[in-house]
């Protein structure tokens, strides 16, 4: 059977959900990834009341969708991540940021994706899908000269905060699958390795595997499948285009999406160079069976005409494994 093609809904959480499941199924999704921003999935609500649950799934059902997962990227970043400032404010709820205080704002963080998890499981989704912020991701650069000790410390701190928010995450029977990308404690391969293996290789901590991020790094998002295809719990269908004419930089420049000055740029599934076909290949190796998320971002694209092209996309090259080796018909009889 093809993998379920989904549609995240973080990028049009301008929209009320009712909205937004009327166009996904109009565009062909066979469900939704909720966003917990907007109205989508608010997960205070979820946890006060049963009837809010209900309504999500109405809505979802109404127009023939499924729902497996929820994504707290927002609030999940800031669990982690130094320094916390004015960027932190305004992406999450006045309830999270408080009175600004750097550690309550991480503390109240950690505590709702601890609940998150557990609104999760009353709605009947097995993965949330967010970030985790770093503590180490502003020195990046290294320079002024970064001691070894300083990064050691980064992922102690990851391990120190994400382990009592996974052991919820164990106790409720759902998996938190961290979106491997810039400013999180893992941004591409290496640094993958390193965050699972500080937080022990435990199972309910794996990856929402999103190509778009390693291949504007020039990292081979196929590779990473056959290295980490056993903590893929969830995929993203999303694109970006590199622009390295001499002048653009992998860095970015300070520069806004959309600008022609920038080395790499998100752009429509298809429209880019991140080899699909290869990825759903890989992912059949080994053993992926979770949804297609498609992460619409594209901004010289309107996203009415980029979510639907996204879909016949994945539609094309998501194969069907085949369950018999072509050259066998080339078999002689006995």
């Amino acid at each position: 059977m093809p993998r379920p093609v989904t549609l995240f809904t973080g990028q049009w959480a301008d929209l009320p959900l009712e909205v937004m499941a009327e166009k996904a199924a109009s565009f062909g999704y066979d469900g939704l990834e909720l966003a917990c921003w907007g109205d989508h999935f608010e997960v205070d609500k979820a946890l006060e009341d049963d009837s809010y649950v209900k309504s999500r799934w109405d809505i979802l059902e109404k127009h023939g969708l499924k729902c497996f997962a929820i994504s707290t990227h927002l609030i999940g970043q800031c669990v982690c991540d130094h320094p916390i400032d004015e960027r932190h404010k305004g992406i999450v709820p006045a309830r999270i940021w408080g009175d600004g205080d750097p550690e309550g704002v991480r503390q109240r963080a950690a505590e709702e994706v601890k609940n998150t998890a557990r609104a999760a499981a009353k709605f009947g989704v097995k993965v949330v899908n967010g970030f985790t912020g770093s503590k180490i991701w502003h020195v990046l650069a290294g320079f002024p000269p970064v001691p070894p000790q300083m990064i050691e410390d980064g992922y102690k701190d990851f391990a120190d905060r994400w382990n009592p928010i996974i052991d919820v995450f164990d106790a409720v029977g759902v998996k938190f699958a961290l979106e491997v990308h810039p400013s999180e404690i893992a941004y591409d391969f290496w640094t993958t390795q390193r965050a699972l293996e500080a937080i022990g290789r435990r199972e309910g901590f794996g990856v929402n595997f999103d190509p778009s991020h390693l291949y504007w790094q020039m990292v081979d998002p196929v590779e990473f499948v056959y290295e980490f295809g056993d903590r893929i719990y969830h995929m993203h269908v999303k694109e970006s285009v590199r622009v390295f004419n001499g002048r653009n930089g992998v860095l970015a420049s300070h520069l806004p999406f959309g600008n022609p000055k920038r080395g790499w740029d998100f752009v429509s599934p298809g429209r880019g160079g991140v080899p699909f076909e290869r990825v759903f290949r890989a992912l059949n190796a080994v053993g992926y069976a979770g949804p297609l998320s498609v992460e619409w971002e594209d901004s010289g694209m309107n996203r009415e005409q980029g979510a639907p092209e996204a879909l016949q996309l994945v539609r094309k090259l998501d194969l069907v494994p085949s369950d018999v080796a072509f050259d066998a018909a080339f078999a002689s009889e006995k």
